[in-house]
């Protein structure tokens, strides 16, 4: 048996003096609560008090891109992680087959995001105590399943172990919410927030893009025949978010580019779209009106509102033919911050109602355009470091790109931006301790004193994202 060990200093600088005073800053935000404010973790898992996770390739394997990608990556096919197929073509049924292939294939993911997540959620969540290994792979299934029969290990019980003070899920526009209503109903002291995403009904480029028109017809009441009708389902579902304790909206565009089109301009490309003959353009511009027109419902109503830009989805075809949606092919993109979102600011960036918070998968864009529009526009915020960049390096610059231009207070601290439960608190501690390790340095160099060093940590594991989403 070979022991799986986790270092008290992991991720702080080696240098004596720095590494000392990051473990004085973790110290102080080691057990805050955790603030989810962006995440995609399925409503279902709460609304049902007897929950059950299923097998340990269920929960960790079978739904994780993040897994399943870099697998892929080395010549092992989707069907044998059991990944369904679309077509229900034959895949591997036996979760200890497969648990066995991950755990021979484990060294891969040393030195990776992914791993560093999981050796800290093996240990810390399910206690288990040896490295993961094709010998040990199946003592380790047996732990974990055997945490997962327990009555105590379900999703409401882990809530409260993980500490977690609020955590917000990503709903369709046309999503009925019935298991955060449920939630509500059953008297569980948990917070679960919905957060509006409009992207099935607002980029026309989308599989489906009229049905989920006619979807969203049906669930506001509102027949959606033209521009006019259709504003006023956004806005009647957006209200319907808020009821139910929505504190912000997510919308993911190829670019950022944004357009205030004349009211015949966009009608005419409302209708066009509903015929079915509406061009890649018309997608493009009618995608930039709606950023605008979405900030300025977020004005009127208060939601936080999320851009995350620069994902070329489905990048491989034979993928998404096969399996569908979120199968651990979308690729970054070069992406354009200062021109593409002038209009926007222009019209809505000095009002300190709106609360535009930004996410990218183009880290060069970081000092050159980011870190300068947050830093000038109230109405604008950083997000974390998004996606590949959700890392121990992709935080170090993140922090020495932004940081000094934008400031520690235009940034809205961490969120997790997972679907993998378990693996919130390790992803949380991560950037507490990144954040700690930055912060030391700062202080080990005299930028800032031990007073100011500790209120920053505070603020960055904990009071930014509140404040940012109004927690």
């Amino acid at each position: 048996m070979t022991p799986l060990h986790l270092s008290e200093d992991r991720y702080f600088d080696p240098t004596p003096k720095q590494k000392e005073i990051a473990k004085h800053l973790y110290s102080r935000v080691a057990t805050l609560p955790l603030v989810c404010p962006h995440g995609h973790v399925d409503p279902r898992l709460f609304a049902d008090p007897d929950y059950s996770f299923g097998s340990p390739t269920d929960l960790l394997l079978i739904p994780d891109h993040y897994i399943f990608r870099m697998l892929y990556s080395q010549g092992i096919p989707l069907e044998k992680l059991g990944v369904p197929r679309r077509d229900e073509g034959a895949v591997e049924p036996d979760h200890r087959a497969i648990w066995q292939l991950f755990a021979e294939n484990f060294y891969l993911f040393r030195g990776a995001p992914t791993g560093m997540w999981l050796r800290d959620e093996l240990y810390t969540v399910f206690g288990v105590e040896e490295k993961l290994t094709g010998e040990s792979a199946q003592d380790i299934y047996d732990q974990i399943a055997a945490k997962l029969a327990s009555p105590d290990f379900n999703p409401r019980k882990l809530y409260e172990q993980f500490n977690i003070e609020v955590l917000c899920t990503t709903d369709a526009a046309t999503d009925p919410l019935e298991h955060h209503q449920a939630i509500r109903n059953s008297g569980w002291g948990g917070r679960i927030l919905p957060t509006f995403r409009p992207d099935a009904v607002v980029n026309m480029d989308m599989p489906g893009w009229r049905d989920n028109i006619n979807a969203l017809s049906k669930i506001s009441r509102i027949d959606v025949t033209n521009y006019q009708r259709y504003i006023q389902a956004i806005e009647n579902r957006r209200a319907f978010f808020k009821t139910m304790g929505a504190a912000a909206t997510d919308h993911a565009a190829l670019t950022a580019y944004t357009e205030d089109l004349s009211p015949q301009e966009v009608e005419a490309i409302f209708q066009r779209a509903l015929k079915g003959v509406a061009s890649a353009e018309d997608a493009n511009r009618f995608t930039g009106n709606m950023l605008m027109e979405n900030a300025r419902m977020s004005i009127e109503d208060g939601l936080a509102m999320q851009l995350h830009v620069g994902s070329y989805r489905n990048h491989n075809p034979l993928i998404f033919e096969r399996f569908g949606l979120d199968k651990g092919a979308d690729i970054p993109l070069q992406s354009e911050f200062t021109r593409n979102l002038h209009p926007l600011l222009n019209k809505y960036g000095n009002d300190p109602r709106l609360n535009l918070i930004l996410f990218t998968l183009d880290e060069t864009t970081y000092s050159r355009e980011l870190a300068p529009l947050a830093g000038h526009y109230p109405a604008l915020k950083l997000g974390p470091p998004w996606w590949f960049f959700d890392s121990l390096e992709g935080m170090k610059r993140y922090y020495t790109q932004v940081m000094e231009t934008a400031g520690l207070h235009n940034t809205a601290g961490f969120n997790d931006d997972t679907r993998a439960y378990p693996s919130i608190p390790a992803r949380h501690d991560l950037w507490r301790r990144a954040s700690a390790n930055w912060i030391a340095g700062l202080a080990a160099q005299g930028i800032v004193d031990m007073e100011d060093a500790e209120e920053m940590i505070i603020d960055m594991a904990y009071r930014l994202a509140k404040k940012a989403y109004r927690l």
